[in-house]
C-alpha cells in the first residue's frame, strides 16, 4: 500500500491530498530515510511524521483494505510516539500566550517600556 494512502486509511491526516502534500514536503520518513507519495509501506515499517511541531513514530501492524473507523486504527498501527514530544508542544503553546493574546493590538506605552528595560542591558555598572 502507498504511503500517502496509509497515512490517509488509518486517520493520521484529513485527505489523501494533505497526505500527499507532507510526503512531497519531506514530513514523512519511513525507517529514516524521506519517502516520495508512492512509496509502499508494509508490516514491520517505521514511519516517522512531522505534524503540528510533533514528531510521531508510527509501527505498521497490517494493511488496512480501505479507510477504517477511529476505534479500528490500533489494529493497523502501533504509536510509539515519546511523551516528551508533547510535553514539548504543550511548552511552546504556553511560552506562545504568555505575554500577550493573539488580536490584543499595539503593545502600549508600559508594554513597550517594560520591553525596552527587559532588553537593555548595563554597560558599565556604575550609575551617577
Amino acid at each position: 500500500m502507498r504511503i500517502d494512502k496509509y497515512l490517509w486509511c488509518v486517520r493520521y491526516l484529513k485527505t489523501r491530498n494533505m497526505a500527499t502534500q507532507a510526503c512531497k514536503k519531506g514530513s514523512v520518513r519511513v525507517n529514516g530515510d524521506i519517502v516520495k507519495p508512492s512509496r509502499d509501506v508494509y508490516p514491520g515499517d517505521v514511519i516517522t511524521l512531522r505534524k503540528e511541531q510533533i514528531n510521531y513514530q508510527l509501527e505498521v501492524l497490517d494493511l488496512p483494505a480501505s479507510r477504517v473507523g477511529a476505534k479500528l486504527v490500533d489494529l493497523y498501527r502501533k504509536d510509539t510516539t515519546p511523551k516528551e514530544a508533547f510535553e514539548t508542544n504543550e511548552m511552546l503553546q504556553y511560552a506562545k500566550t504568555y505575554y500577550r493574546k493573539k488580536g490584543v493590538g499595539r503593545p502600549t506605552k508600559k508594554d513597550r517600556r517594560d520591553l525596552d528595560d527587559f532588553t537593555e542591558s548595563p554597560e558599565d555598572g556604575n550609575e551617577t
